[in-house]
């Protein structure tokens, strides 16, 4: 997916891995830490900005009751001279000092002018220290801010020795001055506290975040590159957060993964050597069944009997071995149901089974109980049923033997049959060990469900196959409580049993 990608939209750097892949790095301003840092940066700024405004707002009016305060002291000068006209020398020095071009008070309602320039200006503003309030002064701040050179600004503000006001003129580009100084006093300050603030976030992610998720995201292409390789399975981190628990995750998965694909690769090998061996075995099972139809010929009355037997038997093999063919090429044959007498079925089956079972020294004759009733029919394939009842009578034979020393009394098959409303229900019990508690959790998989040692697992997993492929299920269920041994149920829809 990555190599689509253009390498001018997309600059990054490859690292050679473990297993031979690359593992890609974005370089810093387009991985996380440089998106991270400008957001950061962004943030603060954001924060500055909205501080600076009411900021800005109270050094304008601390600007302005400076001034008001130089012309207090002003005032007081001028009001305590001897002389009602107040030298022109004295005046400018005055004005000069308080930034003002005009300076007077209101007493008793009359306003008097205490100092004045030359030319009086023209007022361009008006601000009222005694009735100001934070919108006002942010208002009158911007317009300050922006105003054109040499704007007038009159202030007003309560006047000293029981005036009633005080007023002054001044030129606002003093103002505008020491207002832009400021500005960039804290467009300074913002900036290096947003690079700090940024490379501290930056630092904390990579350790909190980049370096886990970067170790994640390695592991992921390493795995992906090899993923049958065991020593490619991540080792999580001992941390206690989201990403670790990720890490464990990951693990899981990864060694599920193995498990399924080692698996795969085994039934594909075994497949073919199953095919192989499958086709030379058909032909000599064909040729076996050639030998034997000259059995009929025989007089003996044993042979007599046996020889139809022995017939099935191999025809049967042919076809289980072209079954085999086709489901190495998964074209399962579909079900051919037709009305089906199970009580015979299974006395078939019971005839192939090995009528003693023994263990060592221990030997004992294997009882089949078969407790379906004469006539009960139903409508299922013959071959598909034959081998799903083969195969569980079988796998109950195996672990009858595995426990031949231990069983109380005889061992003993028996299979039952009834109607639900759910349809057919036929059941295959036996009085052995019953099934290990780490099989039931894959009972019916390949490979994976044996219930004895050295099994493959192989005889459940077809019959749930079969039982499926005629629309039913097959399950684990427990046996009469106190008693040892396994049951398993077979259920077939109303379809598979005759009406």
């Amino acid at each position: 997916m990555l190599d689509s990608v253009p390498p001018s939209q997309l600059p990054v750097e490859s690292l050679p891995a473990a297993s031979g892949a690359s593992v890609v790095r974005r370089s810093f301003f387009w991985g996380l830490s440089g998106r991270v840092l400008l957001l950061a940066f962004l943030f603060v700024m954001l924060a500055e900005l909205a501080i600076f405004v009411p900021s800005i707002a109270n050094f304008r009016r601390n600007w302005i009751k400076d001034r008001l305060s130089s012309a207090y002291i002003a005032a007081l000068v001028l009001q305590a001279t001897p002389t009602p006209m107040v030298p022109k020398a004295l005046s400018d020095d005055l004005l000069q000092s308080v930034g003002a071009t005009v300076i007077s008070i209101k007493i008793h309602g009359m306003h008097r002018m205490l100092a004045v320039s030359d030319m009086p200006p023209a007022i361009d503003d008006n601000y009222d220290a005694r009735i100001s309030h934070f919108w006002s002064d942010i208002l009158g701040t911007w317009r300050a801010y922006f105003a054109p050179a040499h704007a007038m600004l009159n202030i007003t503000g309560p006047a000293p020795m029981g005036g009633e006001s005080i007023a002054i003129v001044v030129d606002e580009t003093a103002l505008q001055r020491a207002m832009r100084v400021y500005s960039v006093s804290v467009l300074l300050q913002s900036l290096l506290v947003s690079t700090i603030v940024g490379a501290l976030a930056v630092w904390a992610m990579h350790l909190a975040i980049l370096r886990p998720v970067r170790r994640l995201t390695s592991n992921l292409m390493r795995f992906g590159a090899n993923p049958e390789n065991p020593a490619n399975i991540i080792v999580p981190s001992s941390a206690r957060h989201e990403i670790a628990d990720a890490e464990h995750a990951l693990r899981i998965m990864e060694q599920t993964l193995v498990d399924e694909l080692r698996n795969k690769k085994n039934l594909a090998a075994l497949g073919l050597a199953v095919a192989k061996i499958n086709h030379d075995l058909r032909n000599m099972l064909s040729a076996a069944q050639l030998l034997t139809d000259r059995l009929v010929d025989v007089r003996d009355p044993l042979t007599q009997r046996l020889a139809p037997k022995l017939v099935s038997t191999l025809d049967r093999g042919i076809r289980f071995c072209q079954a085999i063919l086709a489901y190495g090429k998964a074209q399962d044959e579909a079900p051919r149901s037709r009305n089906l007498k199970l009580h015979s079925l299974i006395l078939e089956v019971f005839e192939t089974l090995t009528p003693r079972i023994s263990n060592g020294p221990t030997t004992l004759a294997l009882h089949c109980v078969n407790e379906v009733p004469v006539d009960f029919v139903i409508r299922a394939d013959p071959e598909h049923m034959f081998r799903v009842f083969n195969n569980l009578c079988r796998n109950s034979v195996d672990a009858l033997a595995s426990e031949a020393a231990h069983i109380t009394g005889e061992p003993t098959i028996r299979v039952r049959a009834h109607r639900e409303a759910a349809g057919t229900v036929i059941e295959v019990a036996d009085n052995g060990p019953g099934v290990p508690p780490r099989a039931k959790a894959n009972l019916f998989a390949a490979f994976q469900g044996s219930t004895r040692s050295g099994g493959t697992g192989l005889g459940l997993a077809i019959a749930a196959d079969l039982v499926r492929g005629h629309g039913g299920t097959i399950m684990l269920v427990d046996g009469v409580p106190g008693a040892a041994g396994a049951v398993f149920r077979i259920l077939l829809p109303e379809g598979a049993a005759h009406s």
